[in-house]
């Protein structure tokens, strides 16, 4: 049992852990993930992302990083830096045509090496994506490092959101705040005649997350542009702010920070409150 003071000094020099999860895969997380940060870290902040789905790594590809990974004398991995972004994955550490079959102390271990072995340095936010459901790893995360929160990915349709009600439920039990909801694949704008089409749907994460009394973050719409980016490994968060795909994740990048504030602003009052002491 990892204790509350280890808990806390694992990461002595990170500020904010943003753990980005699903209910299910399908739903864009990662690449959700792996803009956000890239977004955050163009504000000026220092920022790192740890790809903590080891069954479906893809960070790597997403963020264009194939590097050799580098030791510190102490024998800490150096994180590569792309896009302005410290990123750990398994990815670095798997041939293409290899899975990853782990049961659970395999996947805490992972957990805790990704953590207490990785030198992140000074970061004002460590993104975490998390692979989809209500497993192992995120149990493991939770039990490791405190959380400043979990920002929760859904396309709009129903079951999906039915899902997704999980993995907050899941978060709730384990005393990790809600920092919000983030609706992908929202709609479809045609780039030739400019009509809409709610493909999955519309809306339904943000009706979902007033029932639930949580933050809605913000839509991000299906686009060619975000896959081919992707695939390409730039993240289409590095283009101009101007560009609605682009302006969608700076945007809710944007507003996920106001409520890791709000978040720390509240622990911090918590802290400050008297304790009763029963004699």
């Amino acid at each position: 049992m990892v204790t509350e003071q280890a808990r806390s000094n694992l990461l002595p020099g990170v500020r904010n852990t943003i753990a980005v999860a699903s209910g299910k895969g399908g739903v864009g997380k990662s690449t959700v993930a792996a803009n956000l940060a890239v977004a955050l870290a163009q504000t000026g902040a220092s920022v790192g992302l740890m790809d903590a789905d080891v069954y479906g790594p893809c960070i790597p590809r997403l963020m264009g990083a194939s590097d050799a990974l580098q030791h510190t004398e102490n024998g800490k991995v150096v994180p590569p830096l792309h896009h302005g972004v410290k990123i750990m994955s398994m990815g670095f550490f798997l041939p293409k045509d290899e899975a990853v079959i782990w049961r659970g102390p395999m996947l805490h271990k992972m957990v805790q090496e990704f953590l207490g072995r990785v030198e992140w340095g000074d970061l004002d936010y460590l993104v975490i994506d998390l692979p989809p459901g209500t497993g192992d790893i995120q149990l493991s995360l939770c039990q490791t490092i405190p959380l400043t929160g979990a920002a929760i990915v859904s396309t709009p349709q129903d079951v999906a959101l039915e899902v997704a009600s999980k993995a907050i439920l899941m978060f709730q039990k384990l005393k990790v705040p809600i920092l919000g909801m983030v609706e992908n694949m929202s709609y479809y704008k045609c780039s030739h005649c400019g009509q809409r089409d709610d493909i999955f749907g519309h809306g339904g994460a943000r009706e979902a997350s007033e029932r639930a009394g949580i933050p809605f973050l913000g839509e991000i719409p299906l686009a060619s542009e975000i896959r081919v980016q992707s695939d390409g490994g730039r993240p289409v968060a590095l283009e101009s702010p101007d560009g609605a795909i682009s302006r969608a994740f700076h945007e809710v990048a944007g507003q996920l920070a106001a409520r890791v504030r709000t978040a720390n602003a509240g622990a911090g009052a918590r802290e400050k409150e008297p304790v009763l002491v029963v004699r």
